[in-house]
Formats: C-alpha cells, structure tokens, sequence
C-alpha cells in the first residue's frame, strides 16, 4: 500500500492511498485504525507533500562499504548517526535551495528512508517490523566543502530544503533486498542494492532506540552507496528505490530575503 500526504487545492493537508494513478482519501490513524472517504482525485491534480511530518530525521554515515571506500574512511564499528532537523524536509517535485552564501559544493546522497509508525523504544531486532509503518526515498543533500571544513556534520546537513523526501510511503516492503538509483540529469549517478548495507534495517532500528525515543513520523535515513557527486542550481536529481517509486526535485540559487 502506497500512502500519500497532499494538498486538495483547498488549503487542506490530507492523507490518501495511491491507487494507480488516482489517489483515494482516508481519515483516521493511518498507523492504526482508518477508513476510506468519498473523495478521489487523480494524483496529477493534487499538490503532494512530504509523506510524513518528522519530529527528527536519524540519519546513518558511512554505511555502504563501497561509499565509505570512495570516502577514504574506514567502516565504522557500529553506525554513525547524525541528526537533520524537520525544516530540512522537502516534498517530491519542490526544489533543492542552493546555499552558495556558504558553500561551492552541494552533494545528493540516494537514501532508503524508514518511516516510524509508533513509538519506539529499545525495540528488539526480531520484532522490528511492528514499529515502522513503511518506507521512502530521501535525498540526503550535503554541503561537503562544509562537512569536511566543520568535521561534524550539523551545519553541512542542515540547511532548509536537505532532506527531500517521498512521494509515497510503501508499506508493503522487505528493505533487505532493493534496488537504490540516483540520477542527475537522466545519468545514472548511484546504484546499489541495499543488501550491500553495512547495519541493515533491524539492526539500525535496534541500535538508535537504545539511545533516543522514535516517534510517529521520525525517519531513518540508511546511508548512501557510492557515487555521490555535486548538483549545480537547474540540476533535476531522481532517487529511484525498487518498489517504492522516484522522488525528483530540481536545485534552485537560493534567494535571500
């Protein structure tokens, strides 16, 4: 099942499920327990939106051998987290703001995001599933010049508009096997299958709910296989995940105000 957040041209967030191309509403927990709704649109008539609202995003480095390779690093012991906040996420089809008030450097990073679907907390790696309501793609837009200048990634990270995200969650998906595409410009840039992850789903789900509390909506993002390269402002980048669908957006100059 493909769940999709959008806007009704009305003003009004809504939750539906993509059926084809038409999108069906629903009201209700769409963790738990919902029911359909009259409403149908079809999916080019709508304005879709992030498919979750995240508290916070828990992102994981380093975590595709062949990316921690090209990195000149060594794999990491256990995985390496770092935060992105919620104002870093963008829907599908909106635009990448390029910083170039700080940096020279902009990278995509092709990601399998697992969406959160109850609170989650010291979660066994054998019952892991019953917490994740499903999966995304995510583009983990990096500031490189900026990361290797501060170290620590925050700043680098951070930035309004670095995690774009959707268009759907699929909710129907074993992450352990899954094609993972990242085009820039219609070249292919970044391909792998997540079997090639270092700390796989269960495990990363397991290690950071021995550290933070999950809630609803949080997402993980599981790191990025090799490939990763700089976008330019008119740069129109695809993460394509095998079941999941393509996430596009374009990079824009950043406009001050």
């Amino acid at each position: 099942m493909k769940i999709i957040r959008f806007d009704n041209n009305y003003g009004r967030v809504c939750t539906g499920i993509l059926d084809g191309e038409v999108v069906r509403e629903i009201e209700g927990d769409i963790s738990g327990t919902y029911s359909p709704l009259p409403n149908a649109f079809r999916v080019d008539e709508v304005k879709i939106l992030p498919p979750c609202a995240p508290t916070k995003i828990v992102c994981v480095g380093l975590n595709y051998i062949d990316h921690a390779r090209e990195m000149k690093m060594s794999p990491p012991d256990e995985p390496l987290l770092f935060l992105k906040p919620p104002t870093a996420v963008i829907a599908h089809e909106e635009e990448i703001a390029y910083p170039n008030h700080f940096s020279s450097r902009v990278d995509y990073e092709g990601e399998l995001g697992v969406v959160i679907g109850k609170r989650a907390r010291w979660v066994n790696e054998r019952s892991w599933r019953e917490y994740v309501l499903g999966f995304t793609c995510v583009n983990d837009v990096t500031a490189r010049d900026i990361q290797v200048k501060d170290v620590q990634f925050t700043r680098a990270k951070a930035f309004d508009t670095f995690a774009p995200m959707g268009p759907v969650i699929e909710t129907e998906l074993d992450p352990a096997d899954l094609e993972i595409t990242t085009r820039v410009n219609g070249e292919t840039m970044q391909r792998s299958r997540t079997s090639n992850l270092i700390f796989p789903v269960p495990r990363l789900l397991a290690f950071i709910t021995r550290i933070m509390t999950l809630l609803p909506g949080d997402v993980i993002t599981t790191g990025t296989p090799a490939g990763i390269g700089p976008m330019r402002p008119g740069d129109t980048v695809e993460v394509e995940i095998e079941g999941i669908g393509v996430l596009r957006n374009t990079v824009r100059e950043t406009e001050f105000n």
